[in-house]
């Protein structure tokens, strides 16, 4: 195959994993829980009273962690209505004041009783969300399938899929994974790990992970796969391998509440997001109405929603704006100096080590803070980024 035929079979998988990526964006819900460290961005963020702040939504989980420090308000901003729905179910069941359903719905991922809470919290959905949900609450029913809400959406299918590969063909690996959640020290967990890492490598999971159709259900554009392929020494399966041990073997996994999710399918009460804890229920239901969703683009939000916002969180979709949209990427950005004031906090996560893809006059705009970011990223416990960064508006 010549160069000129190489690149052309490239440009059309390159459009095909694109156009796959965003039908199943256009017409799913993908993130059934935030796949970002809240007590990391908390530390960083150092919300107050005033503060506003504008975020992308996910699955909310953040949002509400957000919440127990009190800001002024908090858009929550997505392109899928779905995300935004899922936010809204979890804020009317807050409304409803039953903790118990609260978590038998969120925690442990089904609730027997689940089409009654569902007809009780209705009339407090918006029109978008009562749609979505009429037809998807059956997410939280306990099936031999799949038995909880979390191996839902196209990221729990993809951990559904993961988990059920262990368990028919290496029985092993998975009571080892569980063991891993149960460790209360490094050496333990490094132990077990060594014990298990050569299997999780092998041949079948290595073709997986590069697998298009996979990585697209985790949420993974093309944008990303190639920052990572052209940036990281043995691209995307050495990138993820070296993820996941450094997430089992440097970070304690007792209250990693992220991994033991997908992994088991539910939470505990002692490893869980804040606003699954009942000492935080009464807090977050008094707070509620702060948070406010829409279903729209950033850019869209903030020609819509002009203001001096305080804060704003961008997870690492400017990674899939960077190769494909640079018109979008700037134009972003005007909006988002436009509506800052000097000193308000940007927070961003890339599958880059670095954010060389912003324009120059984007970054003599911005103070960064690598000494404060780069310690807290070593103790990530989602451990699936190149990079994190906080700046401040000059």
């Amino acid at each position: 195959m010549t160069m000129n035929t190489l690149s052309v079979a490239q440009h059309w998988m390159t459009r095909a994993h694109n156009a796959f990526f965003h039908s199943i964006h256009n017409r799913y819900l993908i993130y059934n829980t935030c796949w970002e460290d809240p007590r990391l961005d908390r530390q960083l963020l150092q919300l107050q009273s005033d503060s506003r702040v504008v975020m992308i939504t996910s699955a909310g989980c953040n949002a509400l962690d957000y919440l127990l420090d009190s800001p002024a308000a908090i858009h929550a901003v997505d392109v899928n209505p779905r995300q935004n729905a899922l936010l809204q179910l979890k804020l009317a069941l807050f409304e409803a004041g039953h903790f118990e359903h609260l978590f038998k719905m969120f925690g442990e991922g089904f609730h027997a009783a689940y089409q009654q809470i569902y007809e009780q919290i209705r009339a407090a959905l918006p029109s978008y969300a009562q749609a979505y949900w009429d037809k998807h609450i059956s997410y939280f029913e306990r099936t031999r399938l799949k038995p909880s809400f979390y191996y839902h959406g196209t990221s729990g299918s993809f951990a559904w899929l993961f988990m059920n590969v262990i368990s028919r063909l290496e029985r092993n690996i998975k009571a080892f994974l569980f063991a891993l959640l149960e460790t209360q020290t490094l050496t333990e967990q490094r132990s077990l790990y060594a014990t298990i890492e050569h299997q999780l490598w092998n041949a079948f999971h290595r073709w997986l992970i590069k697998h298009p159709v996979v990585m697209a259900m985790f949420g993974v554009p093309k944008a990303q796969i190639r920052l990572i392929v052209e940036q990281y020494p043995g691209g995307l399966v050495a990138y993820v391998r070296d993820k996941v041990r450094h997430v089992f073997t440097e970070v304690l996994m007792h209250d990693n509440y992220f991994w033991r999710v997908y992994l088991s399918g539910s939470y505990t009460p002692a490893c869980c997001p804040n606003y699954l804890k009942p000492e935080y229920f009464s807090l977050l239901r008094e707070r509620r109405e702060r948070i406010m969703t829409h279903t729209s683009t950033i850019t869209q939000f903030l020609q819509a929603h002009p203001a001096a916002y305080s804060h704003f969180v961008l997870l690492d979709h400017q990674d899939w704006l960077a190769s494909y949209h640079r018109d979008l990427l700037e134009e972003e950005w005007r909006r988002i100096l436009e509506c800052s004031r000097a000193g308000t906090k940007i927070l961003m996560r890339s599958a880059s080590e670095h954010l060389h893809f912003l324009p120059d006059w984007v970054t003599a705009s911005l103070r960064f803070f690598p000494e404060r970011t780069e310690p807290l990223h070593r103790q990530d416990r989602v451990g699936t980024y190149g990079s994190l960064h906080l700046t401040e508006v000059r």
